[in-house]
């Protein structure tokens, strides 16, 4: 009921979005003479505000055709490498001859960003995507919208990840390196366990993880508390929701995404209020760079898709209330999650000092989980003054983060070269 609802409260509003762009296009016209005056600047604000809070934001763009290295513009083709109805394996290729232009080397290490499937598109991750493209062959899994996907195509759940992940590492071709992003870190290091278990070709290089709960009973944050303190049964009657007609996913059983995102917003709801009073006062005065920054932010904020209802339940079972894969008792296909059999895959973990989601010592608990992985192929850093979206965007990211995480894996990159030459060899 609640997700047909909201449908029928967003088509409901229709006709006011209608009447707000209407005022919108009148109070901006040049041809109003009124459209420059405090009524007119006001009524203008008023009527883009209602517009922006009650649009419905579908999936940005990627907007990663040109990109900037050493000061020289790059061209980057966005191609599909593999998909299953679940997500896309995207490769942005960089242009040849402008990275010859730029003095970059053609040749890069393979890079897979596992990009966190929580309610938001992996467009989320666009800076970073950015950032790694400086110096590496990326690919990023794009996450679908499960409300998207017809009942036909059958269930996605925490195993099936893990399933995906491999897959997709064997799509880019041996030793890789994976960076997970949040949510991942569990099931990317499962992955990774599993296929060093087996001696995969495709088993990564190295593996980066940024603001993960490897281990959420460390500094447990609201996030962590809140899946604690409510039974596994609660979540089950209360989160899970019905996808209503027209939707190709129509009665398939999800975790809303409007449902994430009001909890995300309910965790800094001054904030966000204050934002909006802020982009509010900034239209009446006509301040560019700020509508401009309010919007690019909540355009990509709010854009937000479903999880499917089994695998939203067994992450909170398996990740945040049993916590499996650190007490060592994940099984992932009949057979037990070992995570000492890594042994040639470099581990680097990326924390912020003031995470909200993942506290410190969740993600770097990895370390203390993997011993079999030698002591110079690790890397354990903690970001001073940075949040949870500051581990993998923005300035800090890009001047301090990002630099470490780049040396890590060209020194892995080296590494796994030596290695496998040796095994050749023998």
């Amino acid at each position: 009921m609640l997700y047909a609802l909201h449908e029928l409260a967003y088509s409901s509003a229709q006709p006011f979005r209608f009447g707000a762009q209407f005022a919108r296009k009148f109070w901006k016209s040049p041809f109003n003479p009124a459209s420059q005056t405090a009524l007119g600047r006001t009524a203008y604000a008023s009527a883009e505000l209602f517009e922006s809070v009650t649009r419905r934001y579908g999936k940005p763009a990627w907007g990663l055709d040109v990109i900037n290295i050493d000061g020289h513009p790059v061209r980057t083709t966005e191609q599909v490498i593999w998909q299953s109805p679940w997500v896309r394996l995207i490769r942005f290729a960089r242009n040849v001859g402008d990275l010859k232009r730029a003095r970059k080397a053609v040749a890069a290490p393979s890079v897979l960003i596992v990009a966190p499937l929580s309610g938001h598109y992996a467009t989320l991750l666009r800076g970073t995507v950015e950032t790694f493209l400086q110096d590496h062959d990326v690919y990023v899994t794009d996450w679908v919208n499960a409300r998207q996907v017809p009942m036909l195509e059958g269930r996605f759940d925490f195993y099936d990840y893990i399933d995906h992940v491999r897959e997709m590492l064997a799509q880019i071709g041996p030793r890789a390196h994976v960076v997970g992003v949040c949510q991942p870190g569990p099931p990317v290091l499962a992955a990774a366990a599993v296929m060093a278990a087996e001696n995969d070709p495709n088993r990564p290089a190295s593996m980066t993880f940024m603001g993960s709960p490897i281990d959420a009973r460390l500094s447990p944050t609201v996030t962590n508390q809140l899946a604690e303190a409510k039974p596994f049964t609660w979540f089950q009657s209360n989160m899970i929701h019905t996808v209503p007609w027209p939707y190709p996913g129509f009665g398939r059983e999800v975790y809303p995404g409007f449902v994430q995102l009001y909890s995300f917003m309910s965790m800094n709801e001054q904030r966000h209020t204050d934002a909006h009073w802020d982009y509010f006062t900034s239209l009446v005065r006509g301040d560019g760079d700020g509508v401009e920054k309010h919007e690019q932010f909540y355009d990509e904020y709010l854009s937000v898709l479903d999880l499917t209802e089994e695998f939203y339940l067994q992450t909170i079972d398996i990740v945040f209330q049993q916590h499996l894969l650190p007490r060592g008792l994940l099984e992932h296909r009949g057979r037990r999650v070992d995570l000492t059999k890594i042994t040639d895959i470099g581990l680097m973990t990326v924390e912020g000092e003031k995470d909200d989601i993942s506290g410190v010592g969740q993600t770097q608990a990895a370390h203390g989980l993997c011993t079999s992985i030698p002591d110079d192929r690790r890397v354990l850093y903690v970001q001073p003054e940075v949040g949870h979206y500051g581990v993998f965007n923005g300035r800090r990211f890009r001047e301090d983060i990002y630099p470490r995480a780049r040396d890590f894996i060209a020194a892995n990159e080296k590494l796994s070269d030596v290695s496998d030459r040796s095994a050749t060899a023998a």
